[in-house]
C-alpha cells in the first residue's frame, strides 16, 4: 500500500479509497508482501525547537547554553546549534476539500492564500494539496507565488475526507526536501476513507522530520454529536511531530492561526547531536528537551519548549 501511495504522490496523481488500486506490471518479487523491509539510518540528529514564553509568545533570544537534550534519557551534546529563520523552508498546505467544509472554504483558502504570500521567501517552497475522498497535489514545491494562487483556485468541493492520506503524501513529499520541513493542515478534522491509518501518518511525519501544524475548523452550530476522534488525533499528531494545533471558527480566527504559524515559523531553533549511548533496543527514540531561561527580566516564565517526541531509527521501504 505505502508503494502505491509513494508513486501516487511522486506522479502527482490522485489517490481514491477505499477503491483498491491495480499492482504496478514490473513490480519486483518481494519475499514477503506483509513484511516491510528496513534501511538502518545513523545520522546526526536534527530537533527543531520552538520555545515561548508563558503568554504564548515566541522567544527568539536564546543561546546554545539555554538548551539541554536527553534521548531517552541519556543527556547528549549539541553538535549544532543555530537560529532558523535563514534556513530554507518547505511547506506543503494541505486543504480540506470535503462536503463538510463546503461553507468555510472560500474563508480558508483566502486565509491560506495570504499565509503563503507571508512566510514564502524566495529560498523558500510550497506545495498545495486538498484532499476530499482522494488527495491532490495541485502545486508542487514552488516559490512562484503566481503558481500558488491559480492553485488555490482550483480547489472544489469533494465528498468524503481522507485525511490520514493527505499526511502520509504530503510527508513523503517533505521526505526529499532539504532544510525545515512544516505541513499545515487546514481541516475540520475528520477522516472517512484514507487507506492508511493515524499511525502509519504519523510515523511517515516523523521519518520527514515534518512539523504538523492543524487548523481545526469547527462548526459555529454546537454540534454535540460530531465525530471528535479525527480532530483529536490529528492534534496529537501535532504535539509529537513539534508542531501545535488550533480551533477557529470565524474568519478572523483563521487568521490569527496562519499569523502565528508564521511567526513562529521565523522563530525556530535547530539542535543538532550525535547520539551517545543506546539504553533501548527499541526502533523508537525518545527526545527531551529542556530550556534554562536566561538570568534577568525580561521574559513571562516559564519557558515552553515544542519539538517532535522522538525519532525511529529504521525506515521502511
Amino acid at each position: 500500500m505505502r508503494f502505491l501511495l509513494a508513486l501516487a504522490v511522486l506522479a502527482g496523481l490522485s489517490i481514491a479509497a477505499p477503491a483498491q488500486a491495480a499492482a504496478p506490471a514490473q513490480r519486483p518479487a518481494e519475499p514477503s508482501e506483509s513484511a516491510p523491509t528496513y534501511r538502518v539510518d545513523v545520522k546526526l540528529v536534527n530537533v527543531f525547537v520552538t520555545v515561548t514564553d508563558d503568554h504564548g509568545a515566541p522567544v527568539s533570544s536564546l543561546k546554545k547554553e539555554n538548551f539541554a537534550v536527553r534521548e531517552d534519557g541519556v543527556e547528549q551534546k549539541l553538535a549544532v546549534f543555530d537560529r532558523e529563520s535563514a534556513l530554507p523552508l518547505s511547506i506543503v498546505l494541505a486543504v480540506d476539500a470535503s462536503l463538510s467544509t463546503g461553507k468555510d472554504l472560500k474563508l480558508e483558502l483566502d486565509s491560506a492564500r495570504a499565509f503563503a504570500h507571508s512566510v514564502v521567501r524566495p529560498q523558500d517552497a510550497l506545495a498545495l494539496f486538498q484532499f476530499s475522498e482522494v488527495v491532490n497535489e495541485l502545486v508542487p514545491f514552488t516559490s512562484d507565488l503566481r503558481l500558488v494562487d491559480r492553485g488555490i483556485a482550483r480547489v472544489h468541493l469533494g465528498a468524503a475526507t481522507a485525511l490520514y492520506d493527505a499526511i502520509f503524501l504530503g510527508s513523503q513529499a517533505l521526505m526529499r526536501r532539504q532544510g525545515r520541513k512544516v505541513l499545515v493542515v487546514i481541516t475540520d478534522g475528520g477522516d472517512t476513507m484514507s487507506q492508511v491509518d493515524y499511525h502509519e501518518a504519523l510515523r511517515e511525519a516523523q521519518q520527514a522530520d515534518a512539523l504538523v501544524y492543524s487548523i481545526v475548523m469547527v462548526p459555529i452550530e454546537a454540534s454535540a454529536g460530531r465525530n471528535t476522534g479525527g480532530e483529536h488525533a490529528l492534534i496529537q499528531m501535532s504535539e509529537d511531530t513539534g508542531g501545535i494545533y488550533y480551533y477557529a471558527d470565524t474568519p478572523q480566527q483563521i487568521d490569527r492561526a496562519f499569523h502565528r504559524i508564521s511567526d513562529e515559523l521565523r522563530t525556530q531553533y535547530l539542535l543538532g547531536y550525535y547520539p551517545r549511548q543506546r539504553l533501548s533496543d527499541s526502533d523508537f527514540r525518545r527526545i527531551q528537551v529542556t530550556v534554562t531561561p536566561p538570568p534577568g527580566p525580561g521574559l513571562a516564565l516559564p519557558l515552553h519548549a515544542r519539538h517532535r517526541t522522538g525519532y525511529y531509527t529504521s525506515k521502511a521501504e
